[in-house]
């Protein structure tokens, strides 16, 4: 299992056209084999930041998705990224 998750920062005011942009996205990651959940959403307390979340069932699925062809996007800049990938090797109720 693949987790990524992290932090993107835009200017506040881009937060929500950024969000806007990126909804295929989502939708289309959300079909791909191998794709548990797919979400970049507006963190409730700090306006400009947003929250990245997705679970892969491996390695080769993440990979095949990024690969593919998606839609053309015209996104604001992002003014900073912090979002990294985590291996999980086993996986227990909480």
């Amino acid at each position: 299992m693949i987790i990524v998750a992290g932090e993107l920062r835009v200017a506040a005011e881009d937060r929500d056209r950024y969000l806007l942009a990126v909804a295929d996205v989502a939708r289309l990651a959300r079909r791909a084999p191998g794709c548990h959940d797919f979400v970049q959403s507006a963190d409730p307390i700090e306006p400009d930041r947003i929250l990245v979340y997705e679970r892969w069932s491996s390695d080769e699925a993440l990979l095949t998705f990024r690969a593919a062809d998606g839609p053309s996007l015209d996104l604001p800049a992002v003014v900073s990224a912090d979002v990294r990938k985590y291996r999980i090797s086993a996986v227990e109720a909480p």
